[in-house]
């Protein structure tokens, strides 16, 4: 008689933080359960706490300097890789898209394929924004009066609710390309797909610290990133849909420290995923204006 192979258990996935490249557990030692659309019991997701945010904002501003005093072109190429990654692991995404959303799995490769396609048209403005958004402004003088956007530094975002990764590459990638480091607070109750990200920006070429990926509660994590004085701006896109918060209570936190805020005009979350925009680009970037004489 041919032996029966023994049943065995399935090795469960440890789903941790991102934090200056690192996948450390929260500190607080919580999870908490991950559910599908249909309430399938799916993972246990680390907690983060505040103390986990203070961390990523300290790993985020140690990175700040060395991300954005890289060539625009090379800062292209390490985000392109990012993108190239992706496409490796179309698989993973689709079913973490698919299991957390309630897609088809025709529609997910679709929200995936769109979200890929998304990170390549960011990564492509990196060596062009500086062309479109600078300029050499007429003066009245023998001067050279020249603009040039530089980033603005650390940016918080919260991730939107619903679109777990379509939607976070949409507040992402257009908070890095510039030079900016990130902090993000993923979606809460479908956090895989930014996990998985993770995963990948960790085997990019992207250095450590320049995003940071916070998993649990947003209502916890994100008033304390808004109230950061270190944090010099902040995305509130995950406040439509999550429990506990606001865009106007985020907004108050953040006015303590003159803090940048962005939301979007509307009240739908496709306000962030319908389109990419240089804008968006924009909206973490501050213009510099330098004077030069002009030469006899």
């Amino acid at each position: 008689m041919r032996a029966t192979s023994p049943a065995r258990i399935d090795v469960r996935k440890t789903y941790k933080l991102f934090v200056g490249g690192a996948f450390p557990r929260s500190e607080s030692g919580r999870t908490y359960e991950v559910t599908s659309a249909k309430g399938a019991f799916l993972a246990n997701a680390a907690q983060g706490s505040r103390k986990d945010a203070r961390d990523a904002v300290r790993a985020a501003r140690s990175a700040q300097p060395g991300w954005a005093g890289a060539t625009a072109y090379n800062r292209g190429q390490v985000l392109y890789r990012v993108a190239e990654l992706l496409e490796g692991r179309r698989a993973q995404f689709v079913a973490d898209v698919a299991a957390g959303e309630g897609l088809t799995e025709r529609r997910a490769q679709d929200v995936v394929s769109a979200a890929i396609d998304r990170w390549v048209w960011y990564a492509g403005w990196s060596d062009k924004v500086a062309q479109v958004a600078g300029n050499a402004n007429p003066v009245a003088g023998p001067y050279f009066n020249l603009s040039a956007p530089e980033p603005t530094g650390v940016v918080a975002v919260i991730a939107p609710q619903a679109s777990s990764l379509l939607g976070l590459v949409s507040v992402l990638a257009p908070a890095i390309v510039m030079g900016n480091t990130v902090v993000v607070v993923a979606s809460e109750n479908r956090p895989l797909p930014a996990v998985s990200l993770a995963e990948v920006l960790a085997t990019s070429d992207v250095p450590g610290g320049v995003v940071n990926i916070i998993t649990g509660r947003s209502a916890e994590i994100a008033p304390h990133l808004a109230k950061h004085m270190d944090v010099n701006a902040i995305d509130v896109a995950g406040a439509l849909g999550a429990d506990g918060i606001t865009w106007g209570e985020l907004e108050a936190d953040a006015a303590d420290s003159v803090k940048r805020v962005l939301r979007p005009a509307g009240d739908a979350e496709g306000s962030w995923t319908e389109a990419q925009s240089l804008n968006a680009i924009l909206a973490y970037t501050e213009t510099k204006t330098v004077w030069h004489p002009k030469g006899m």
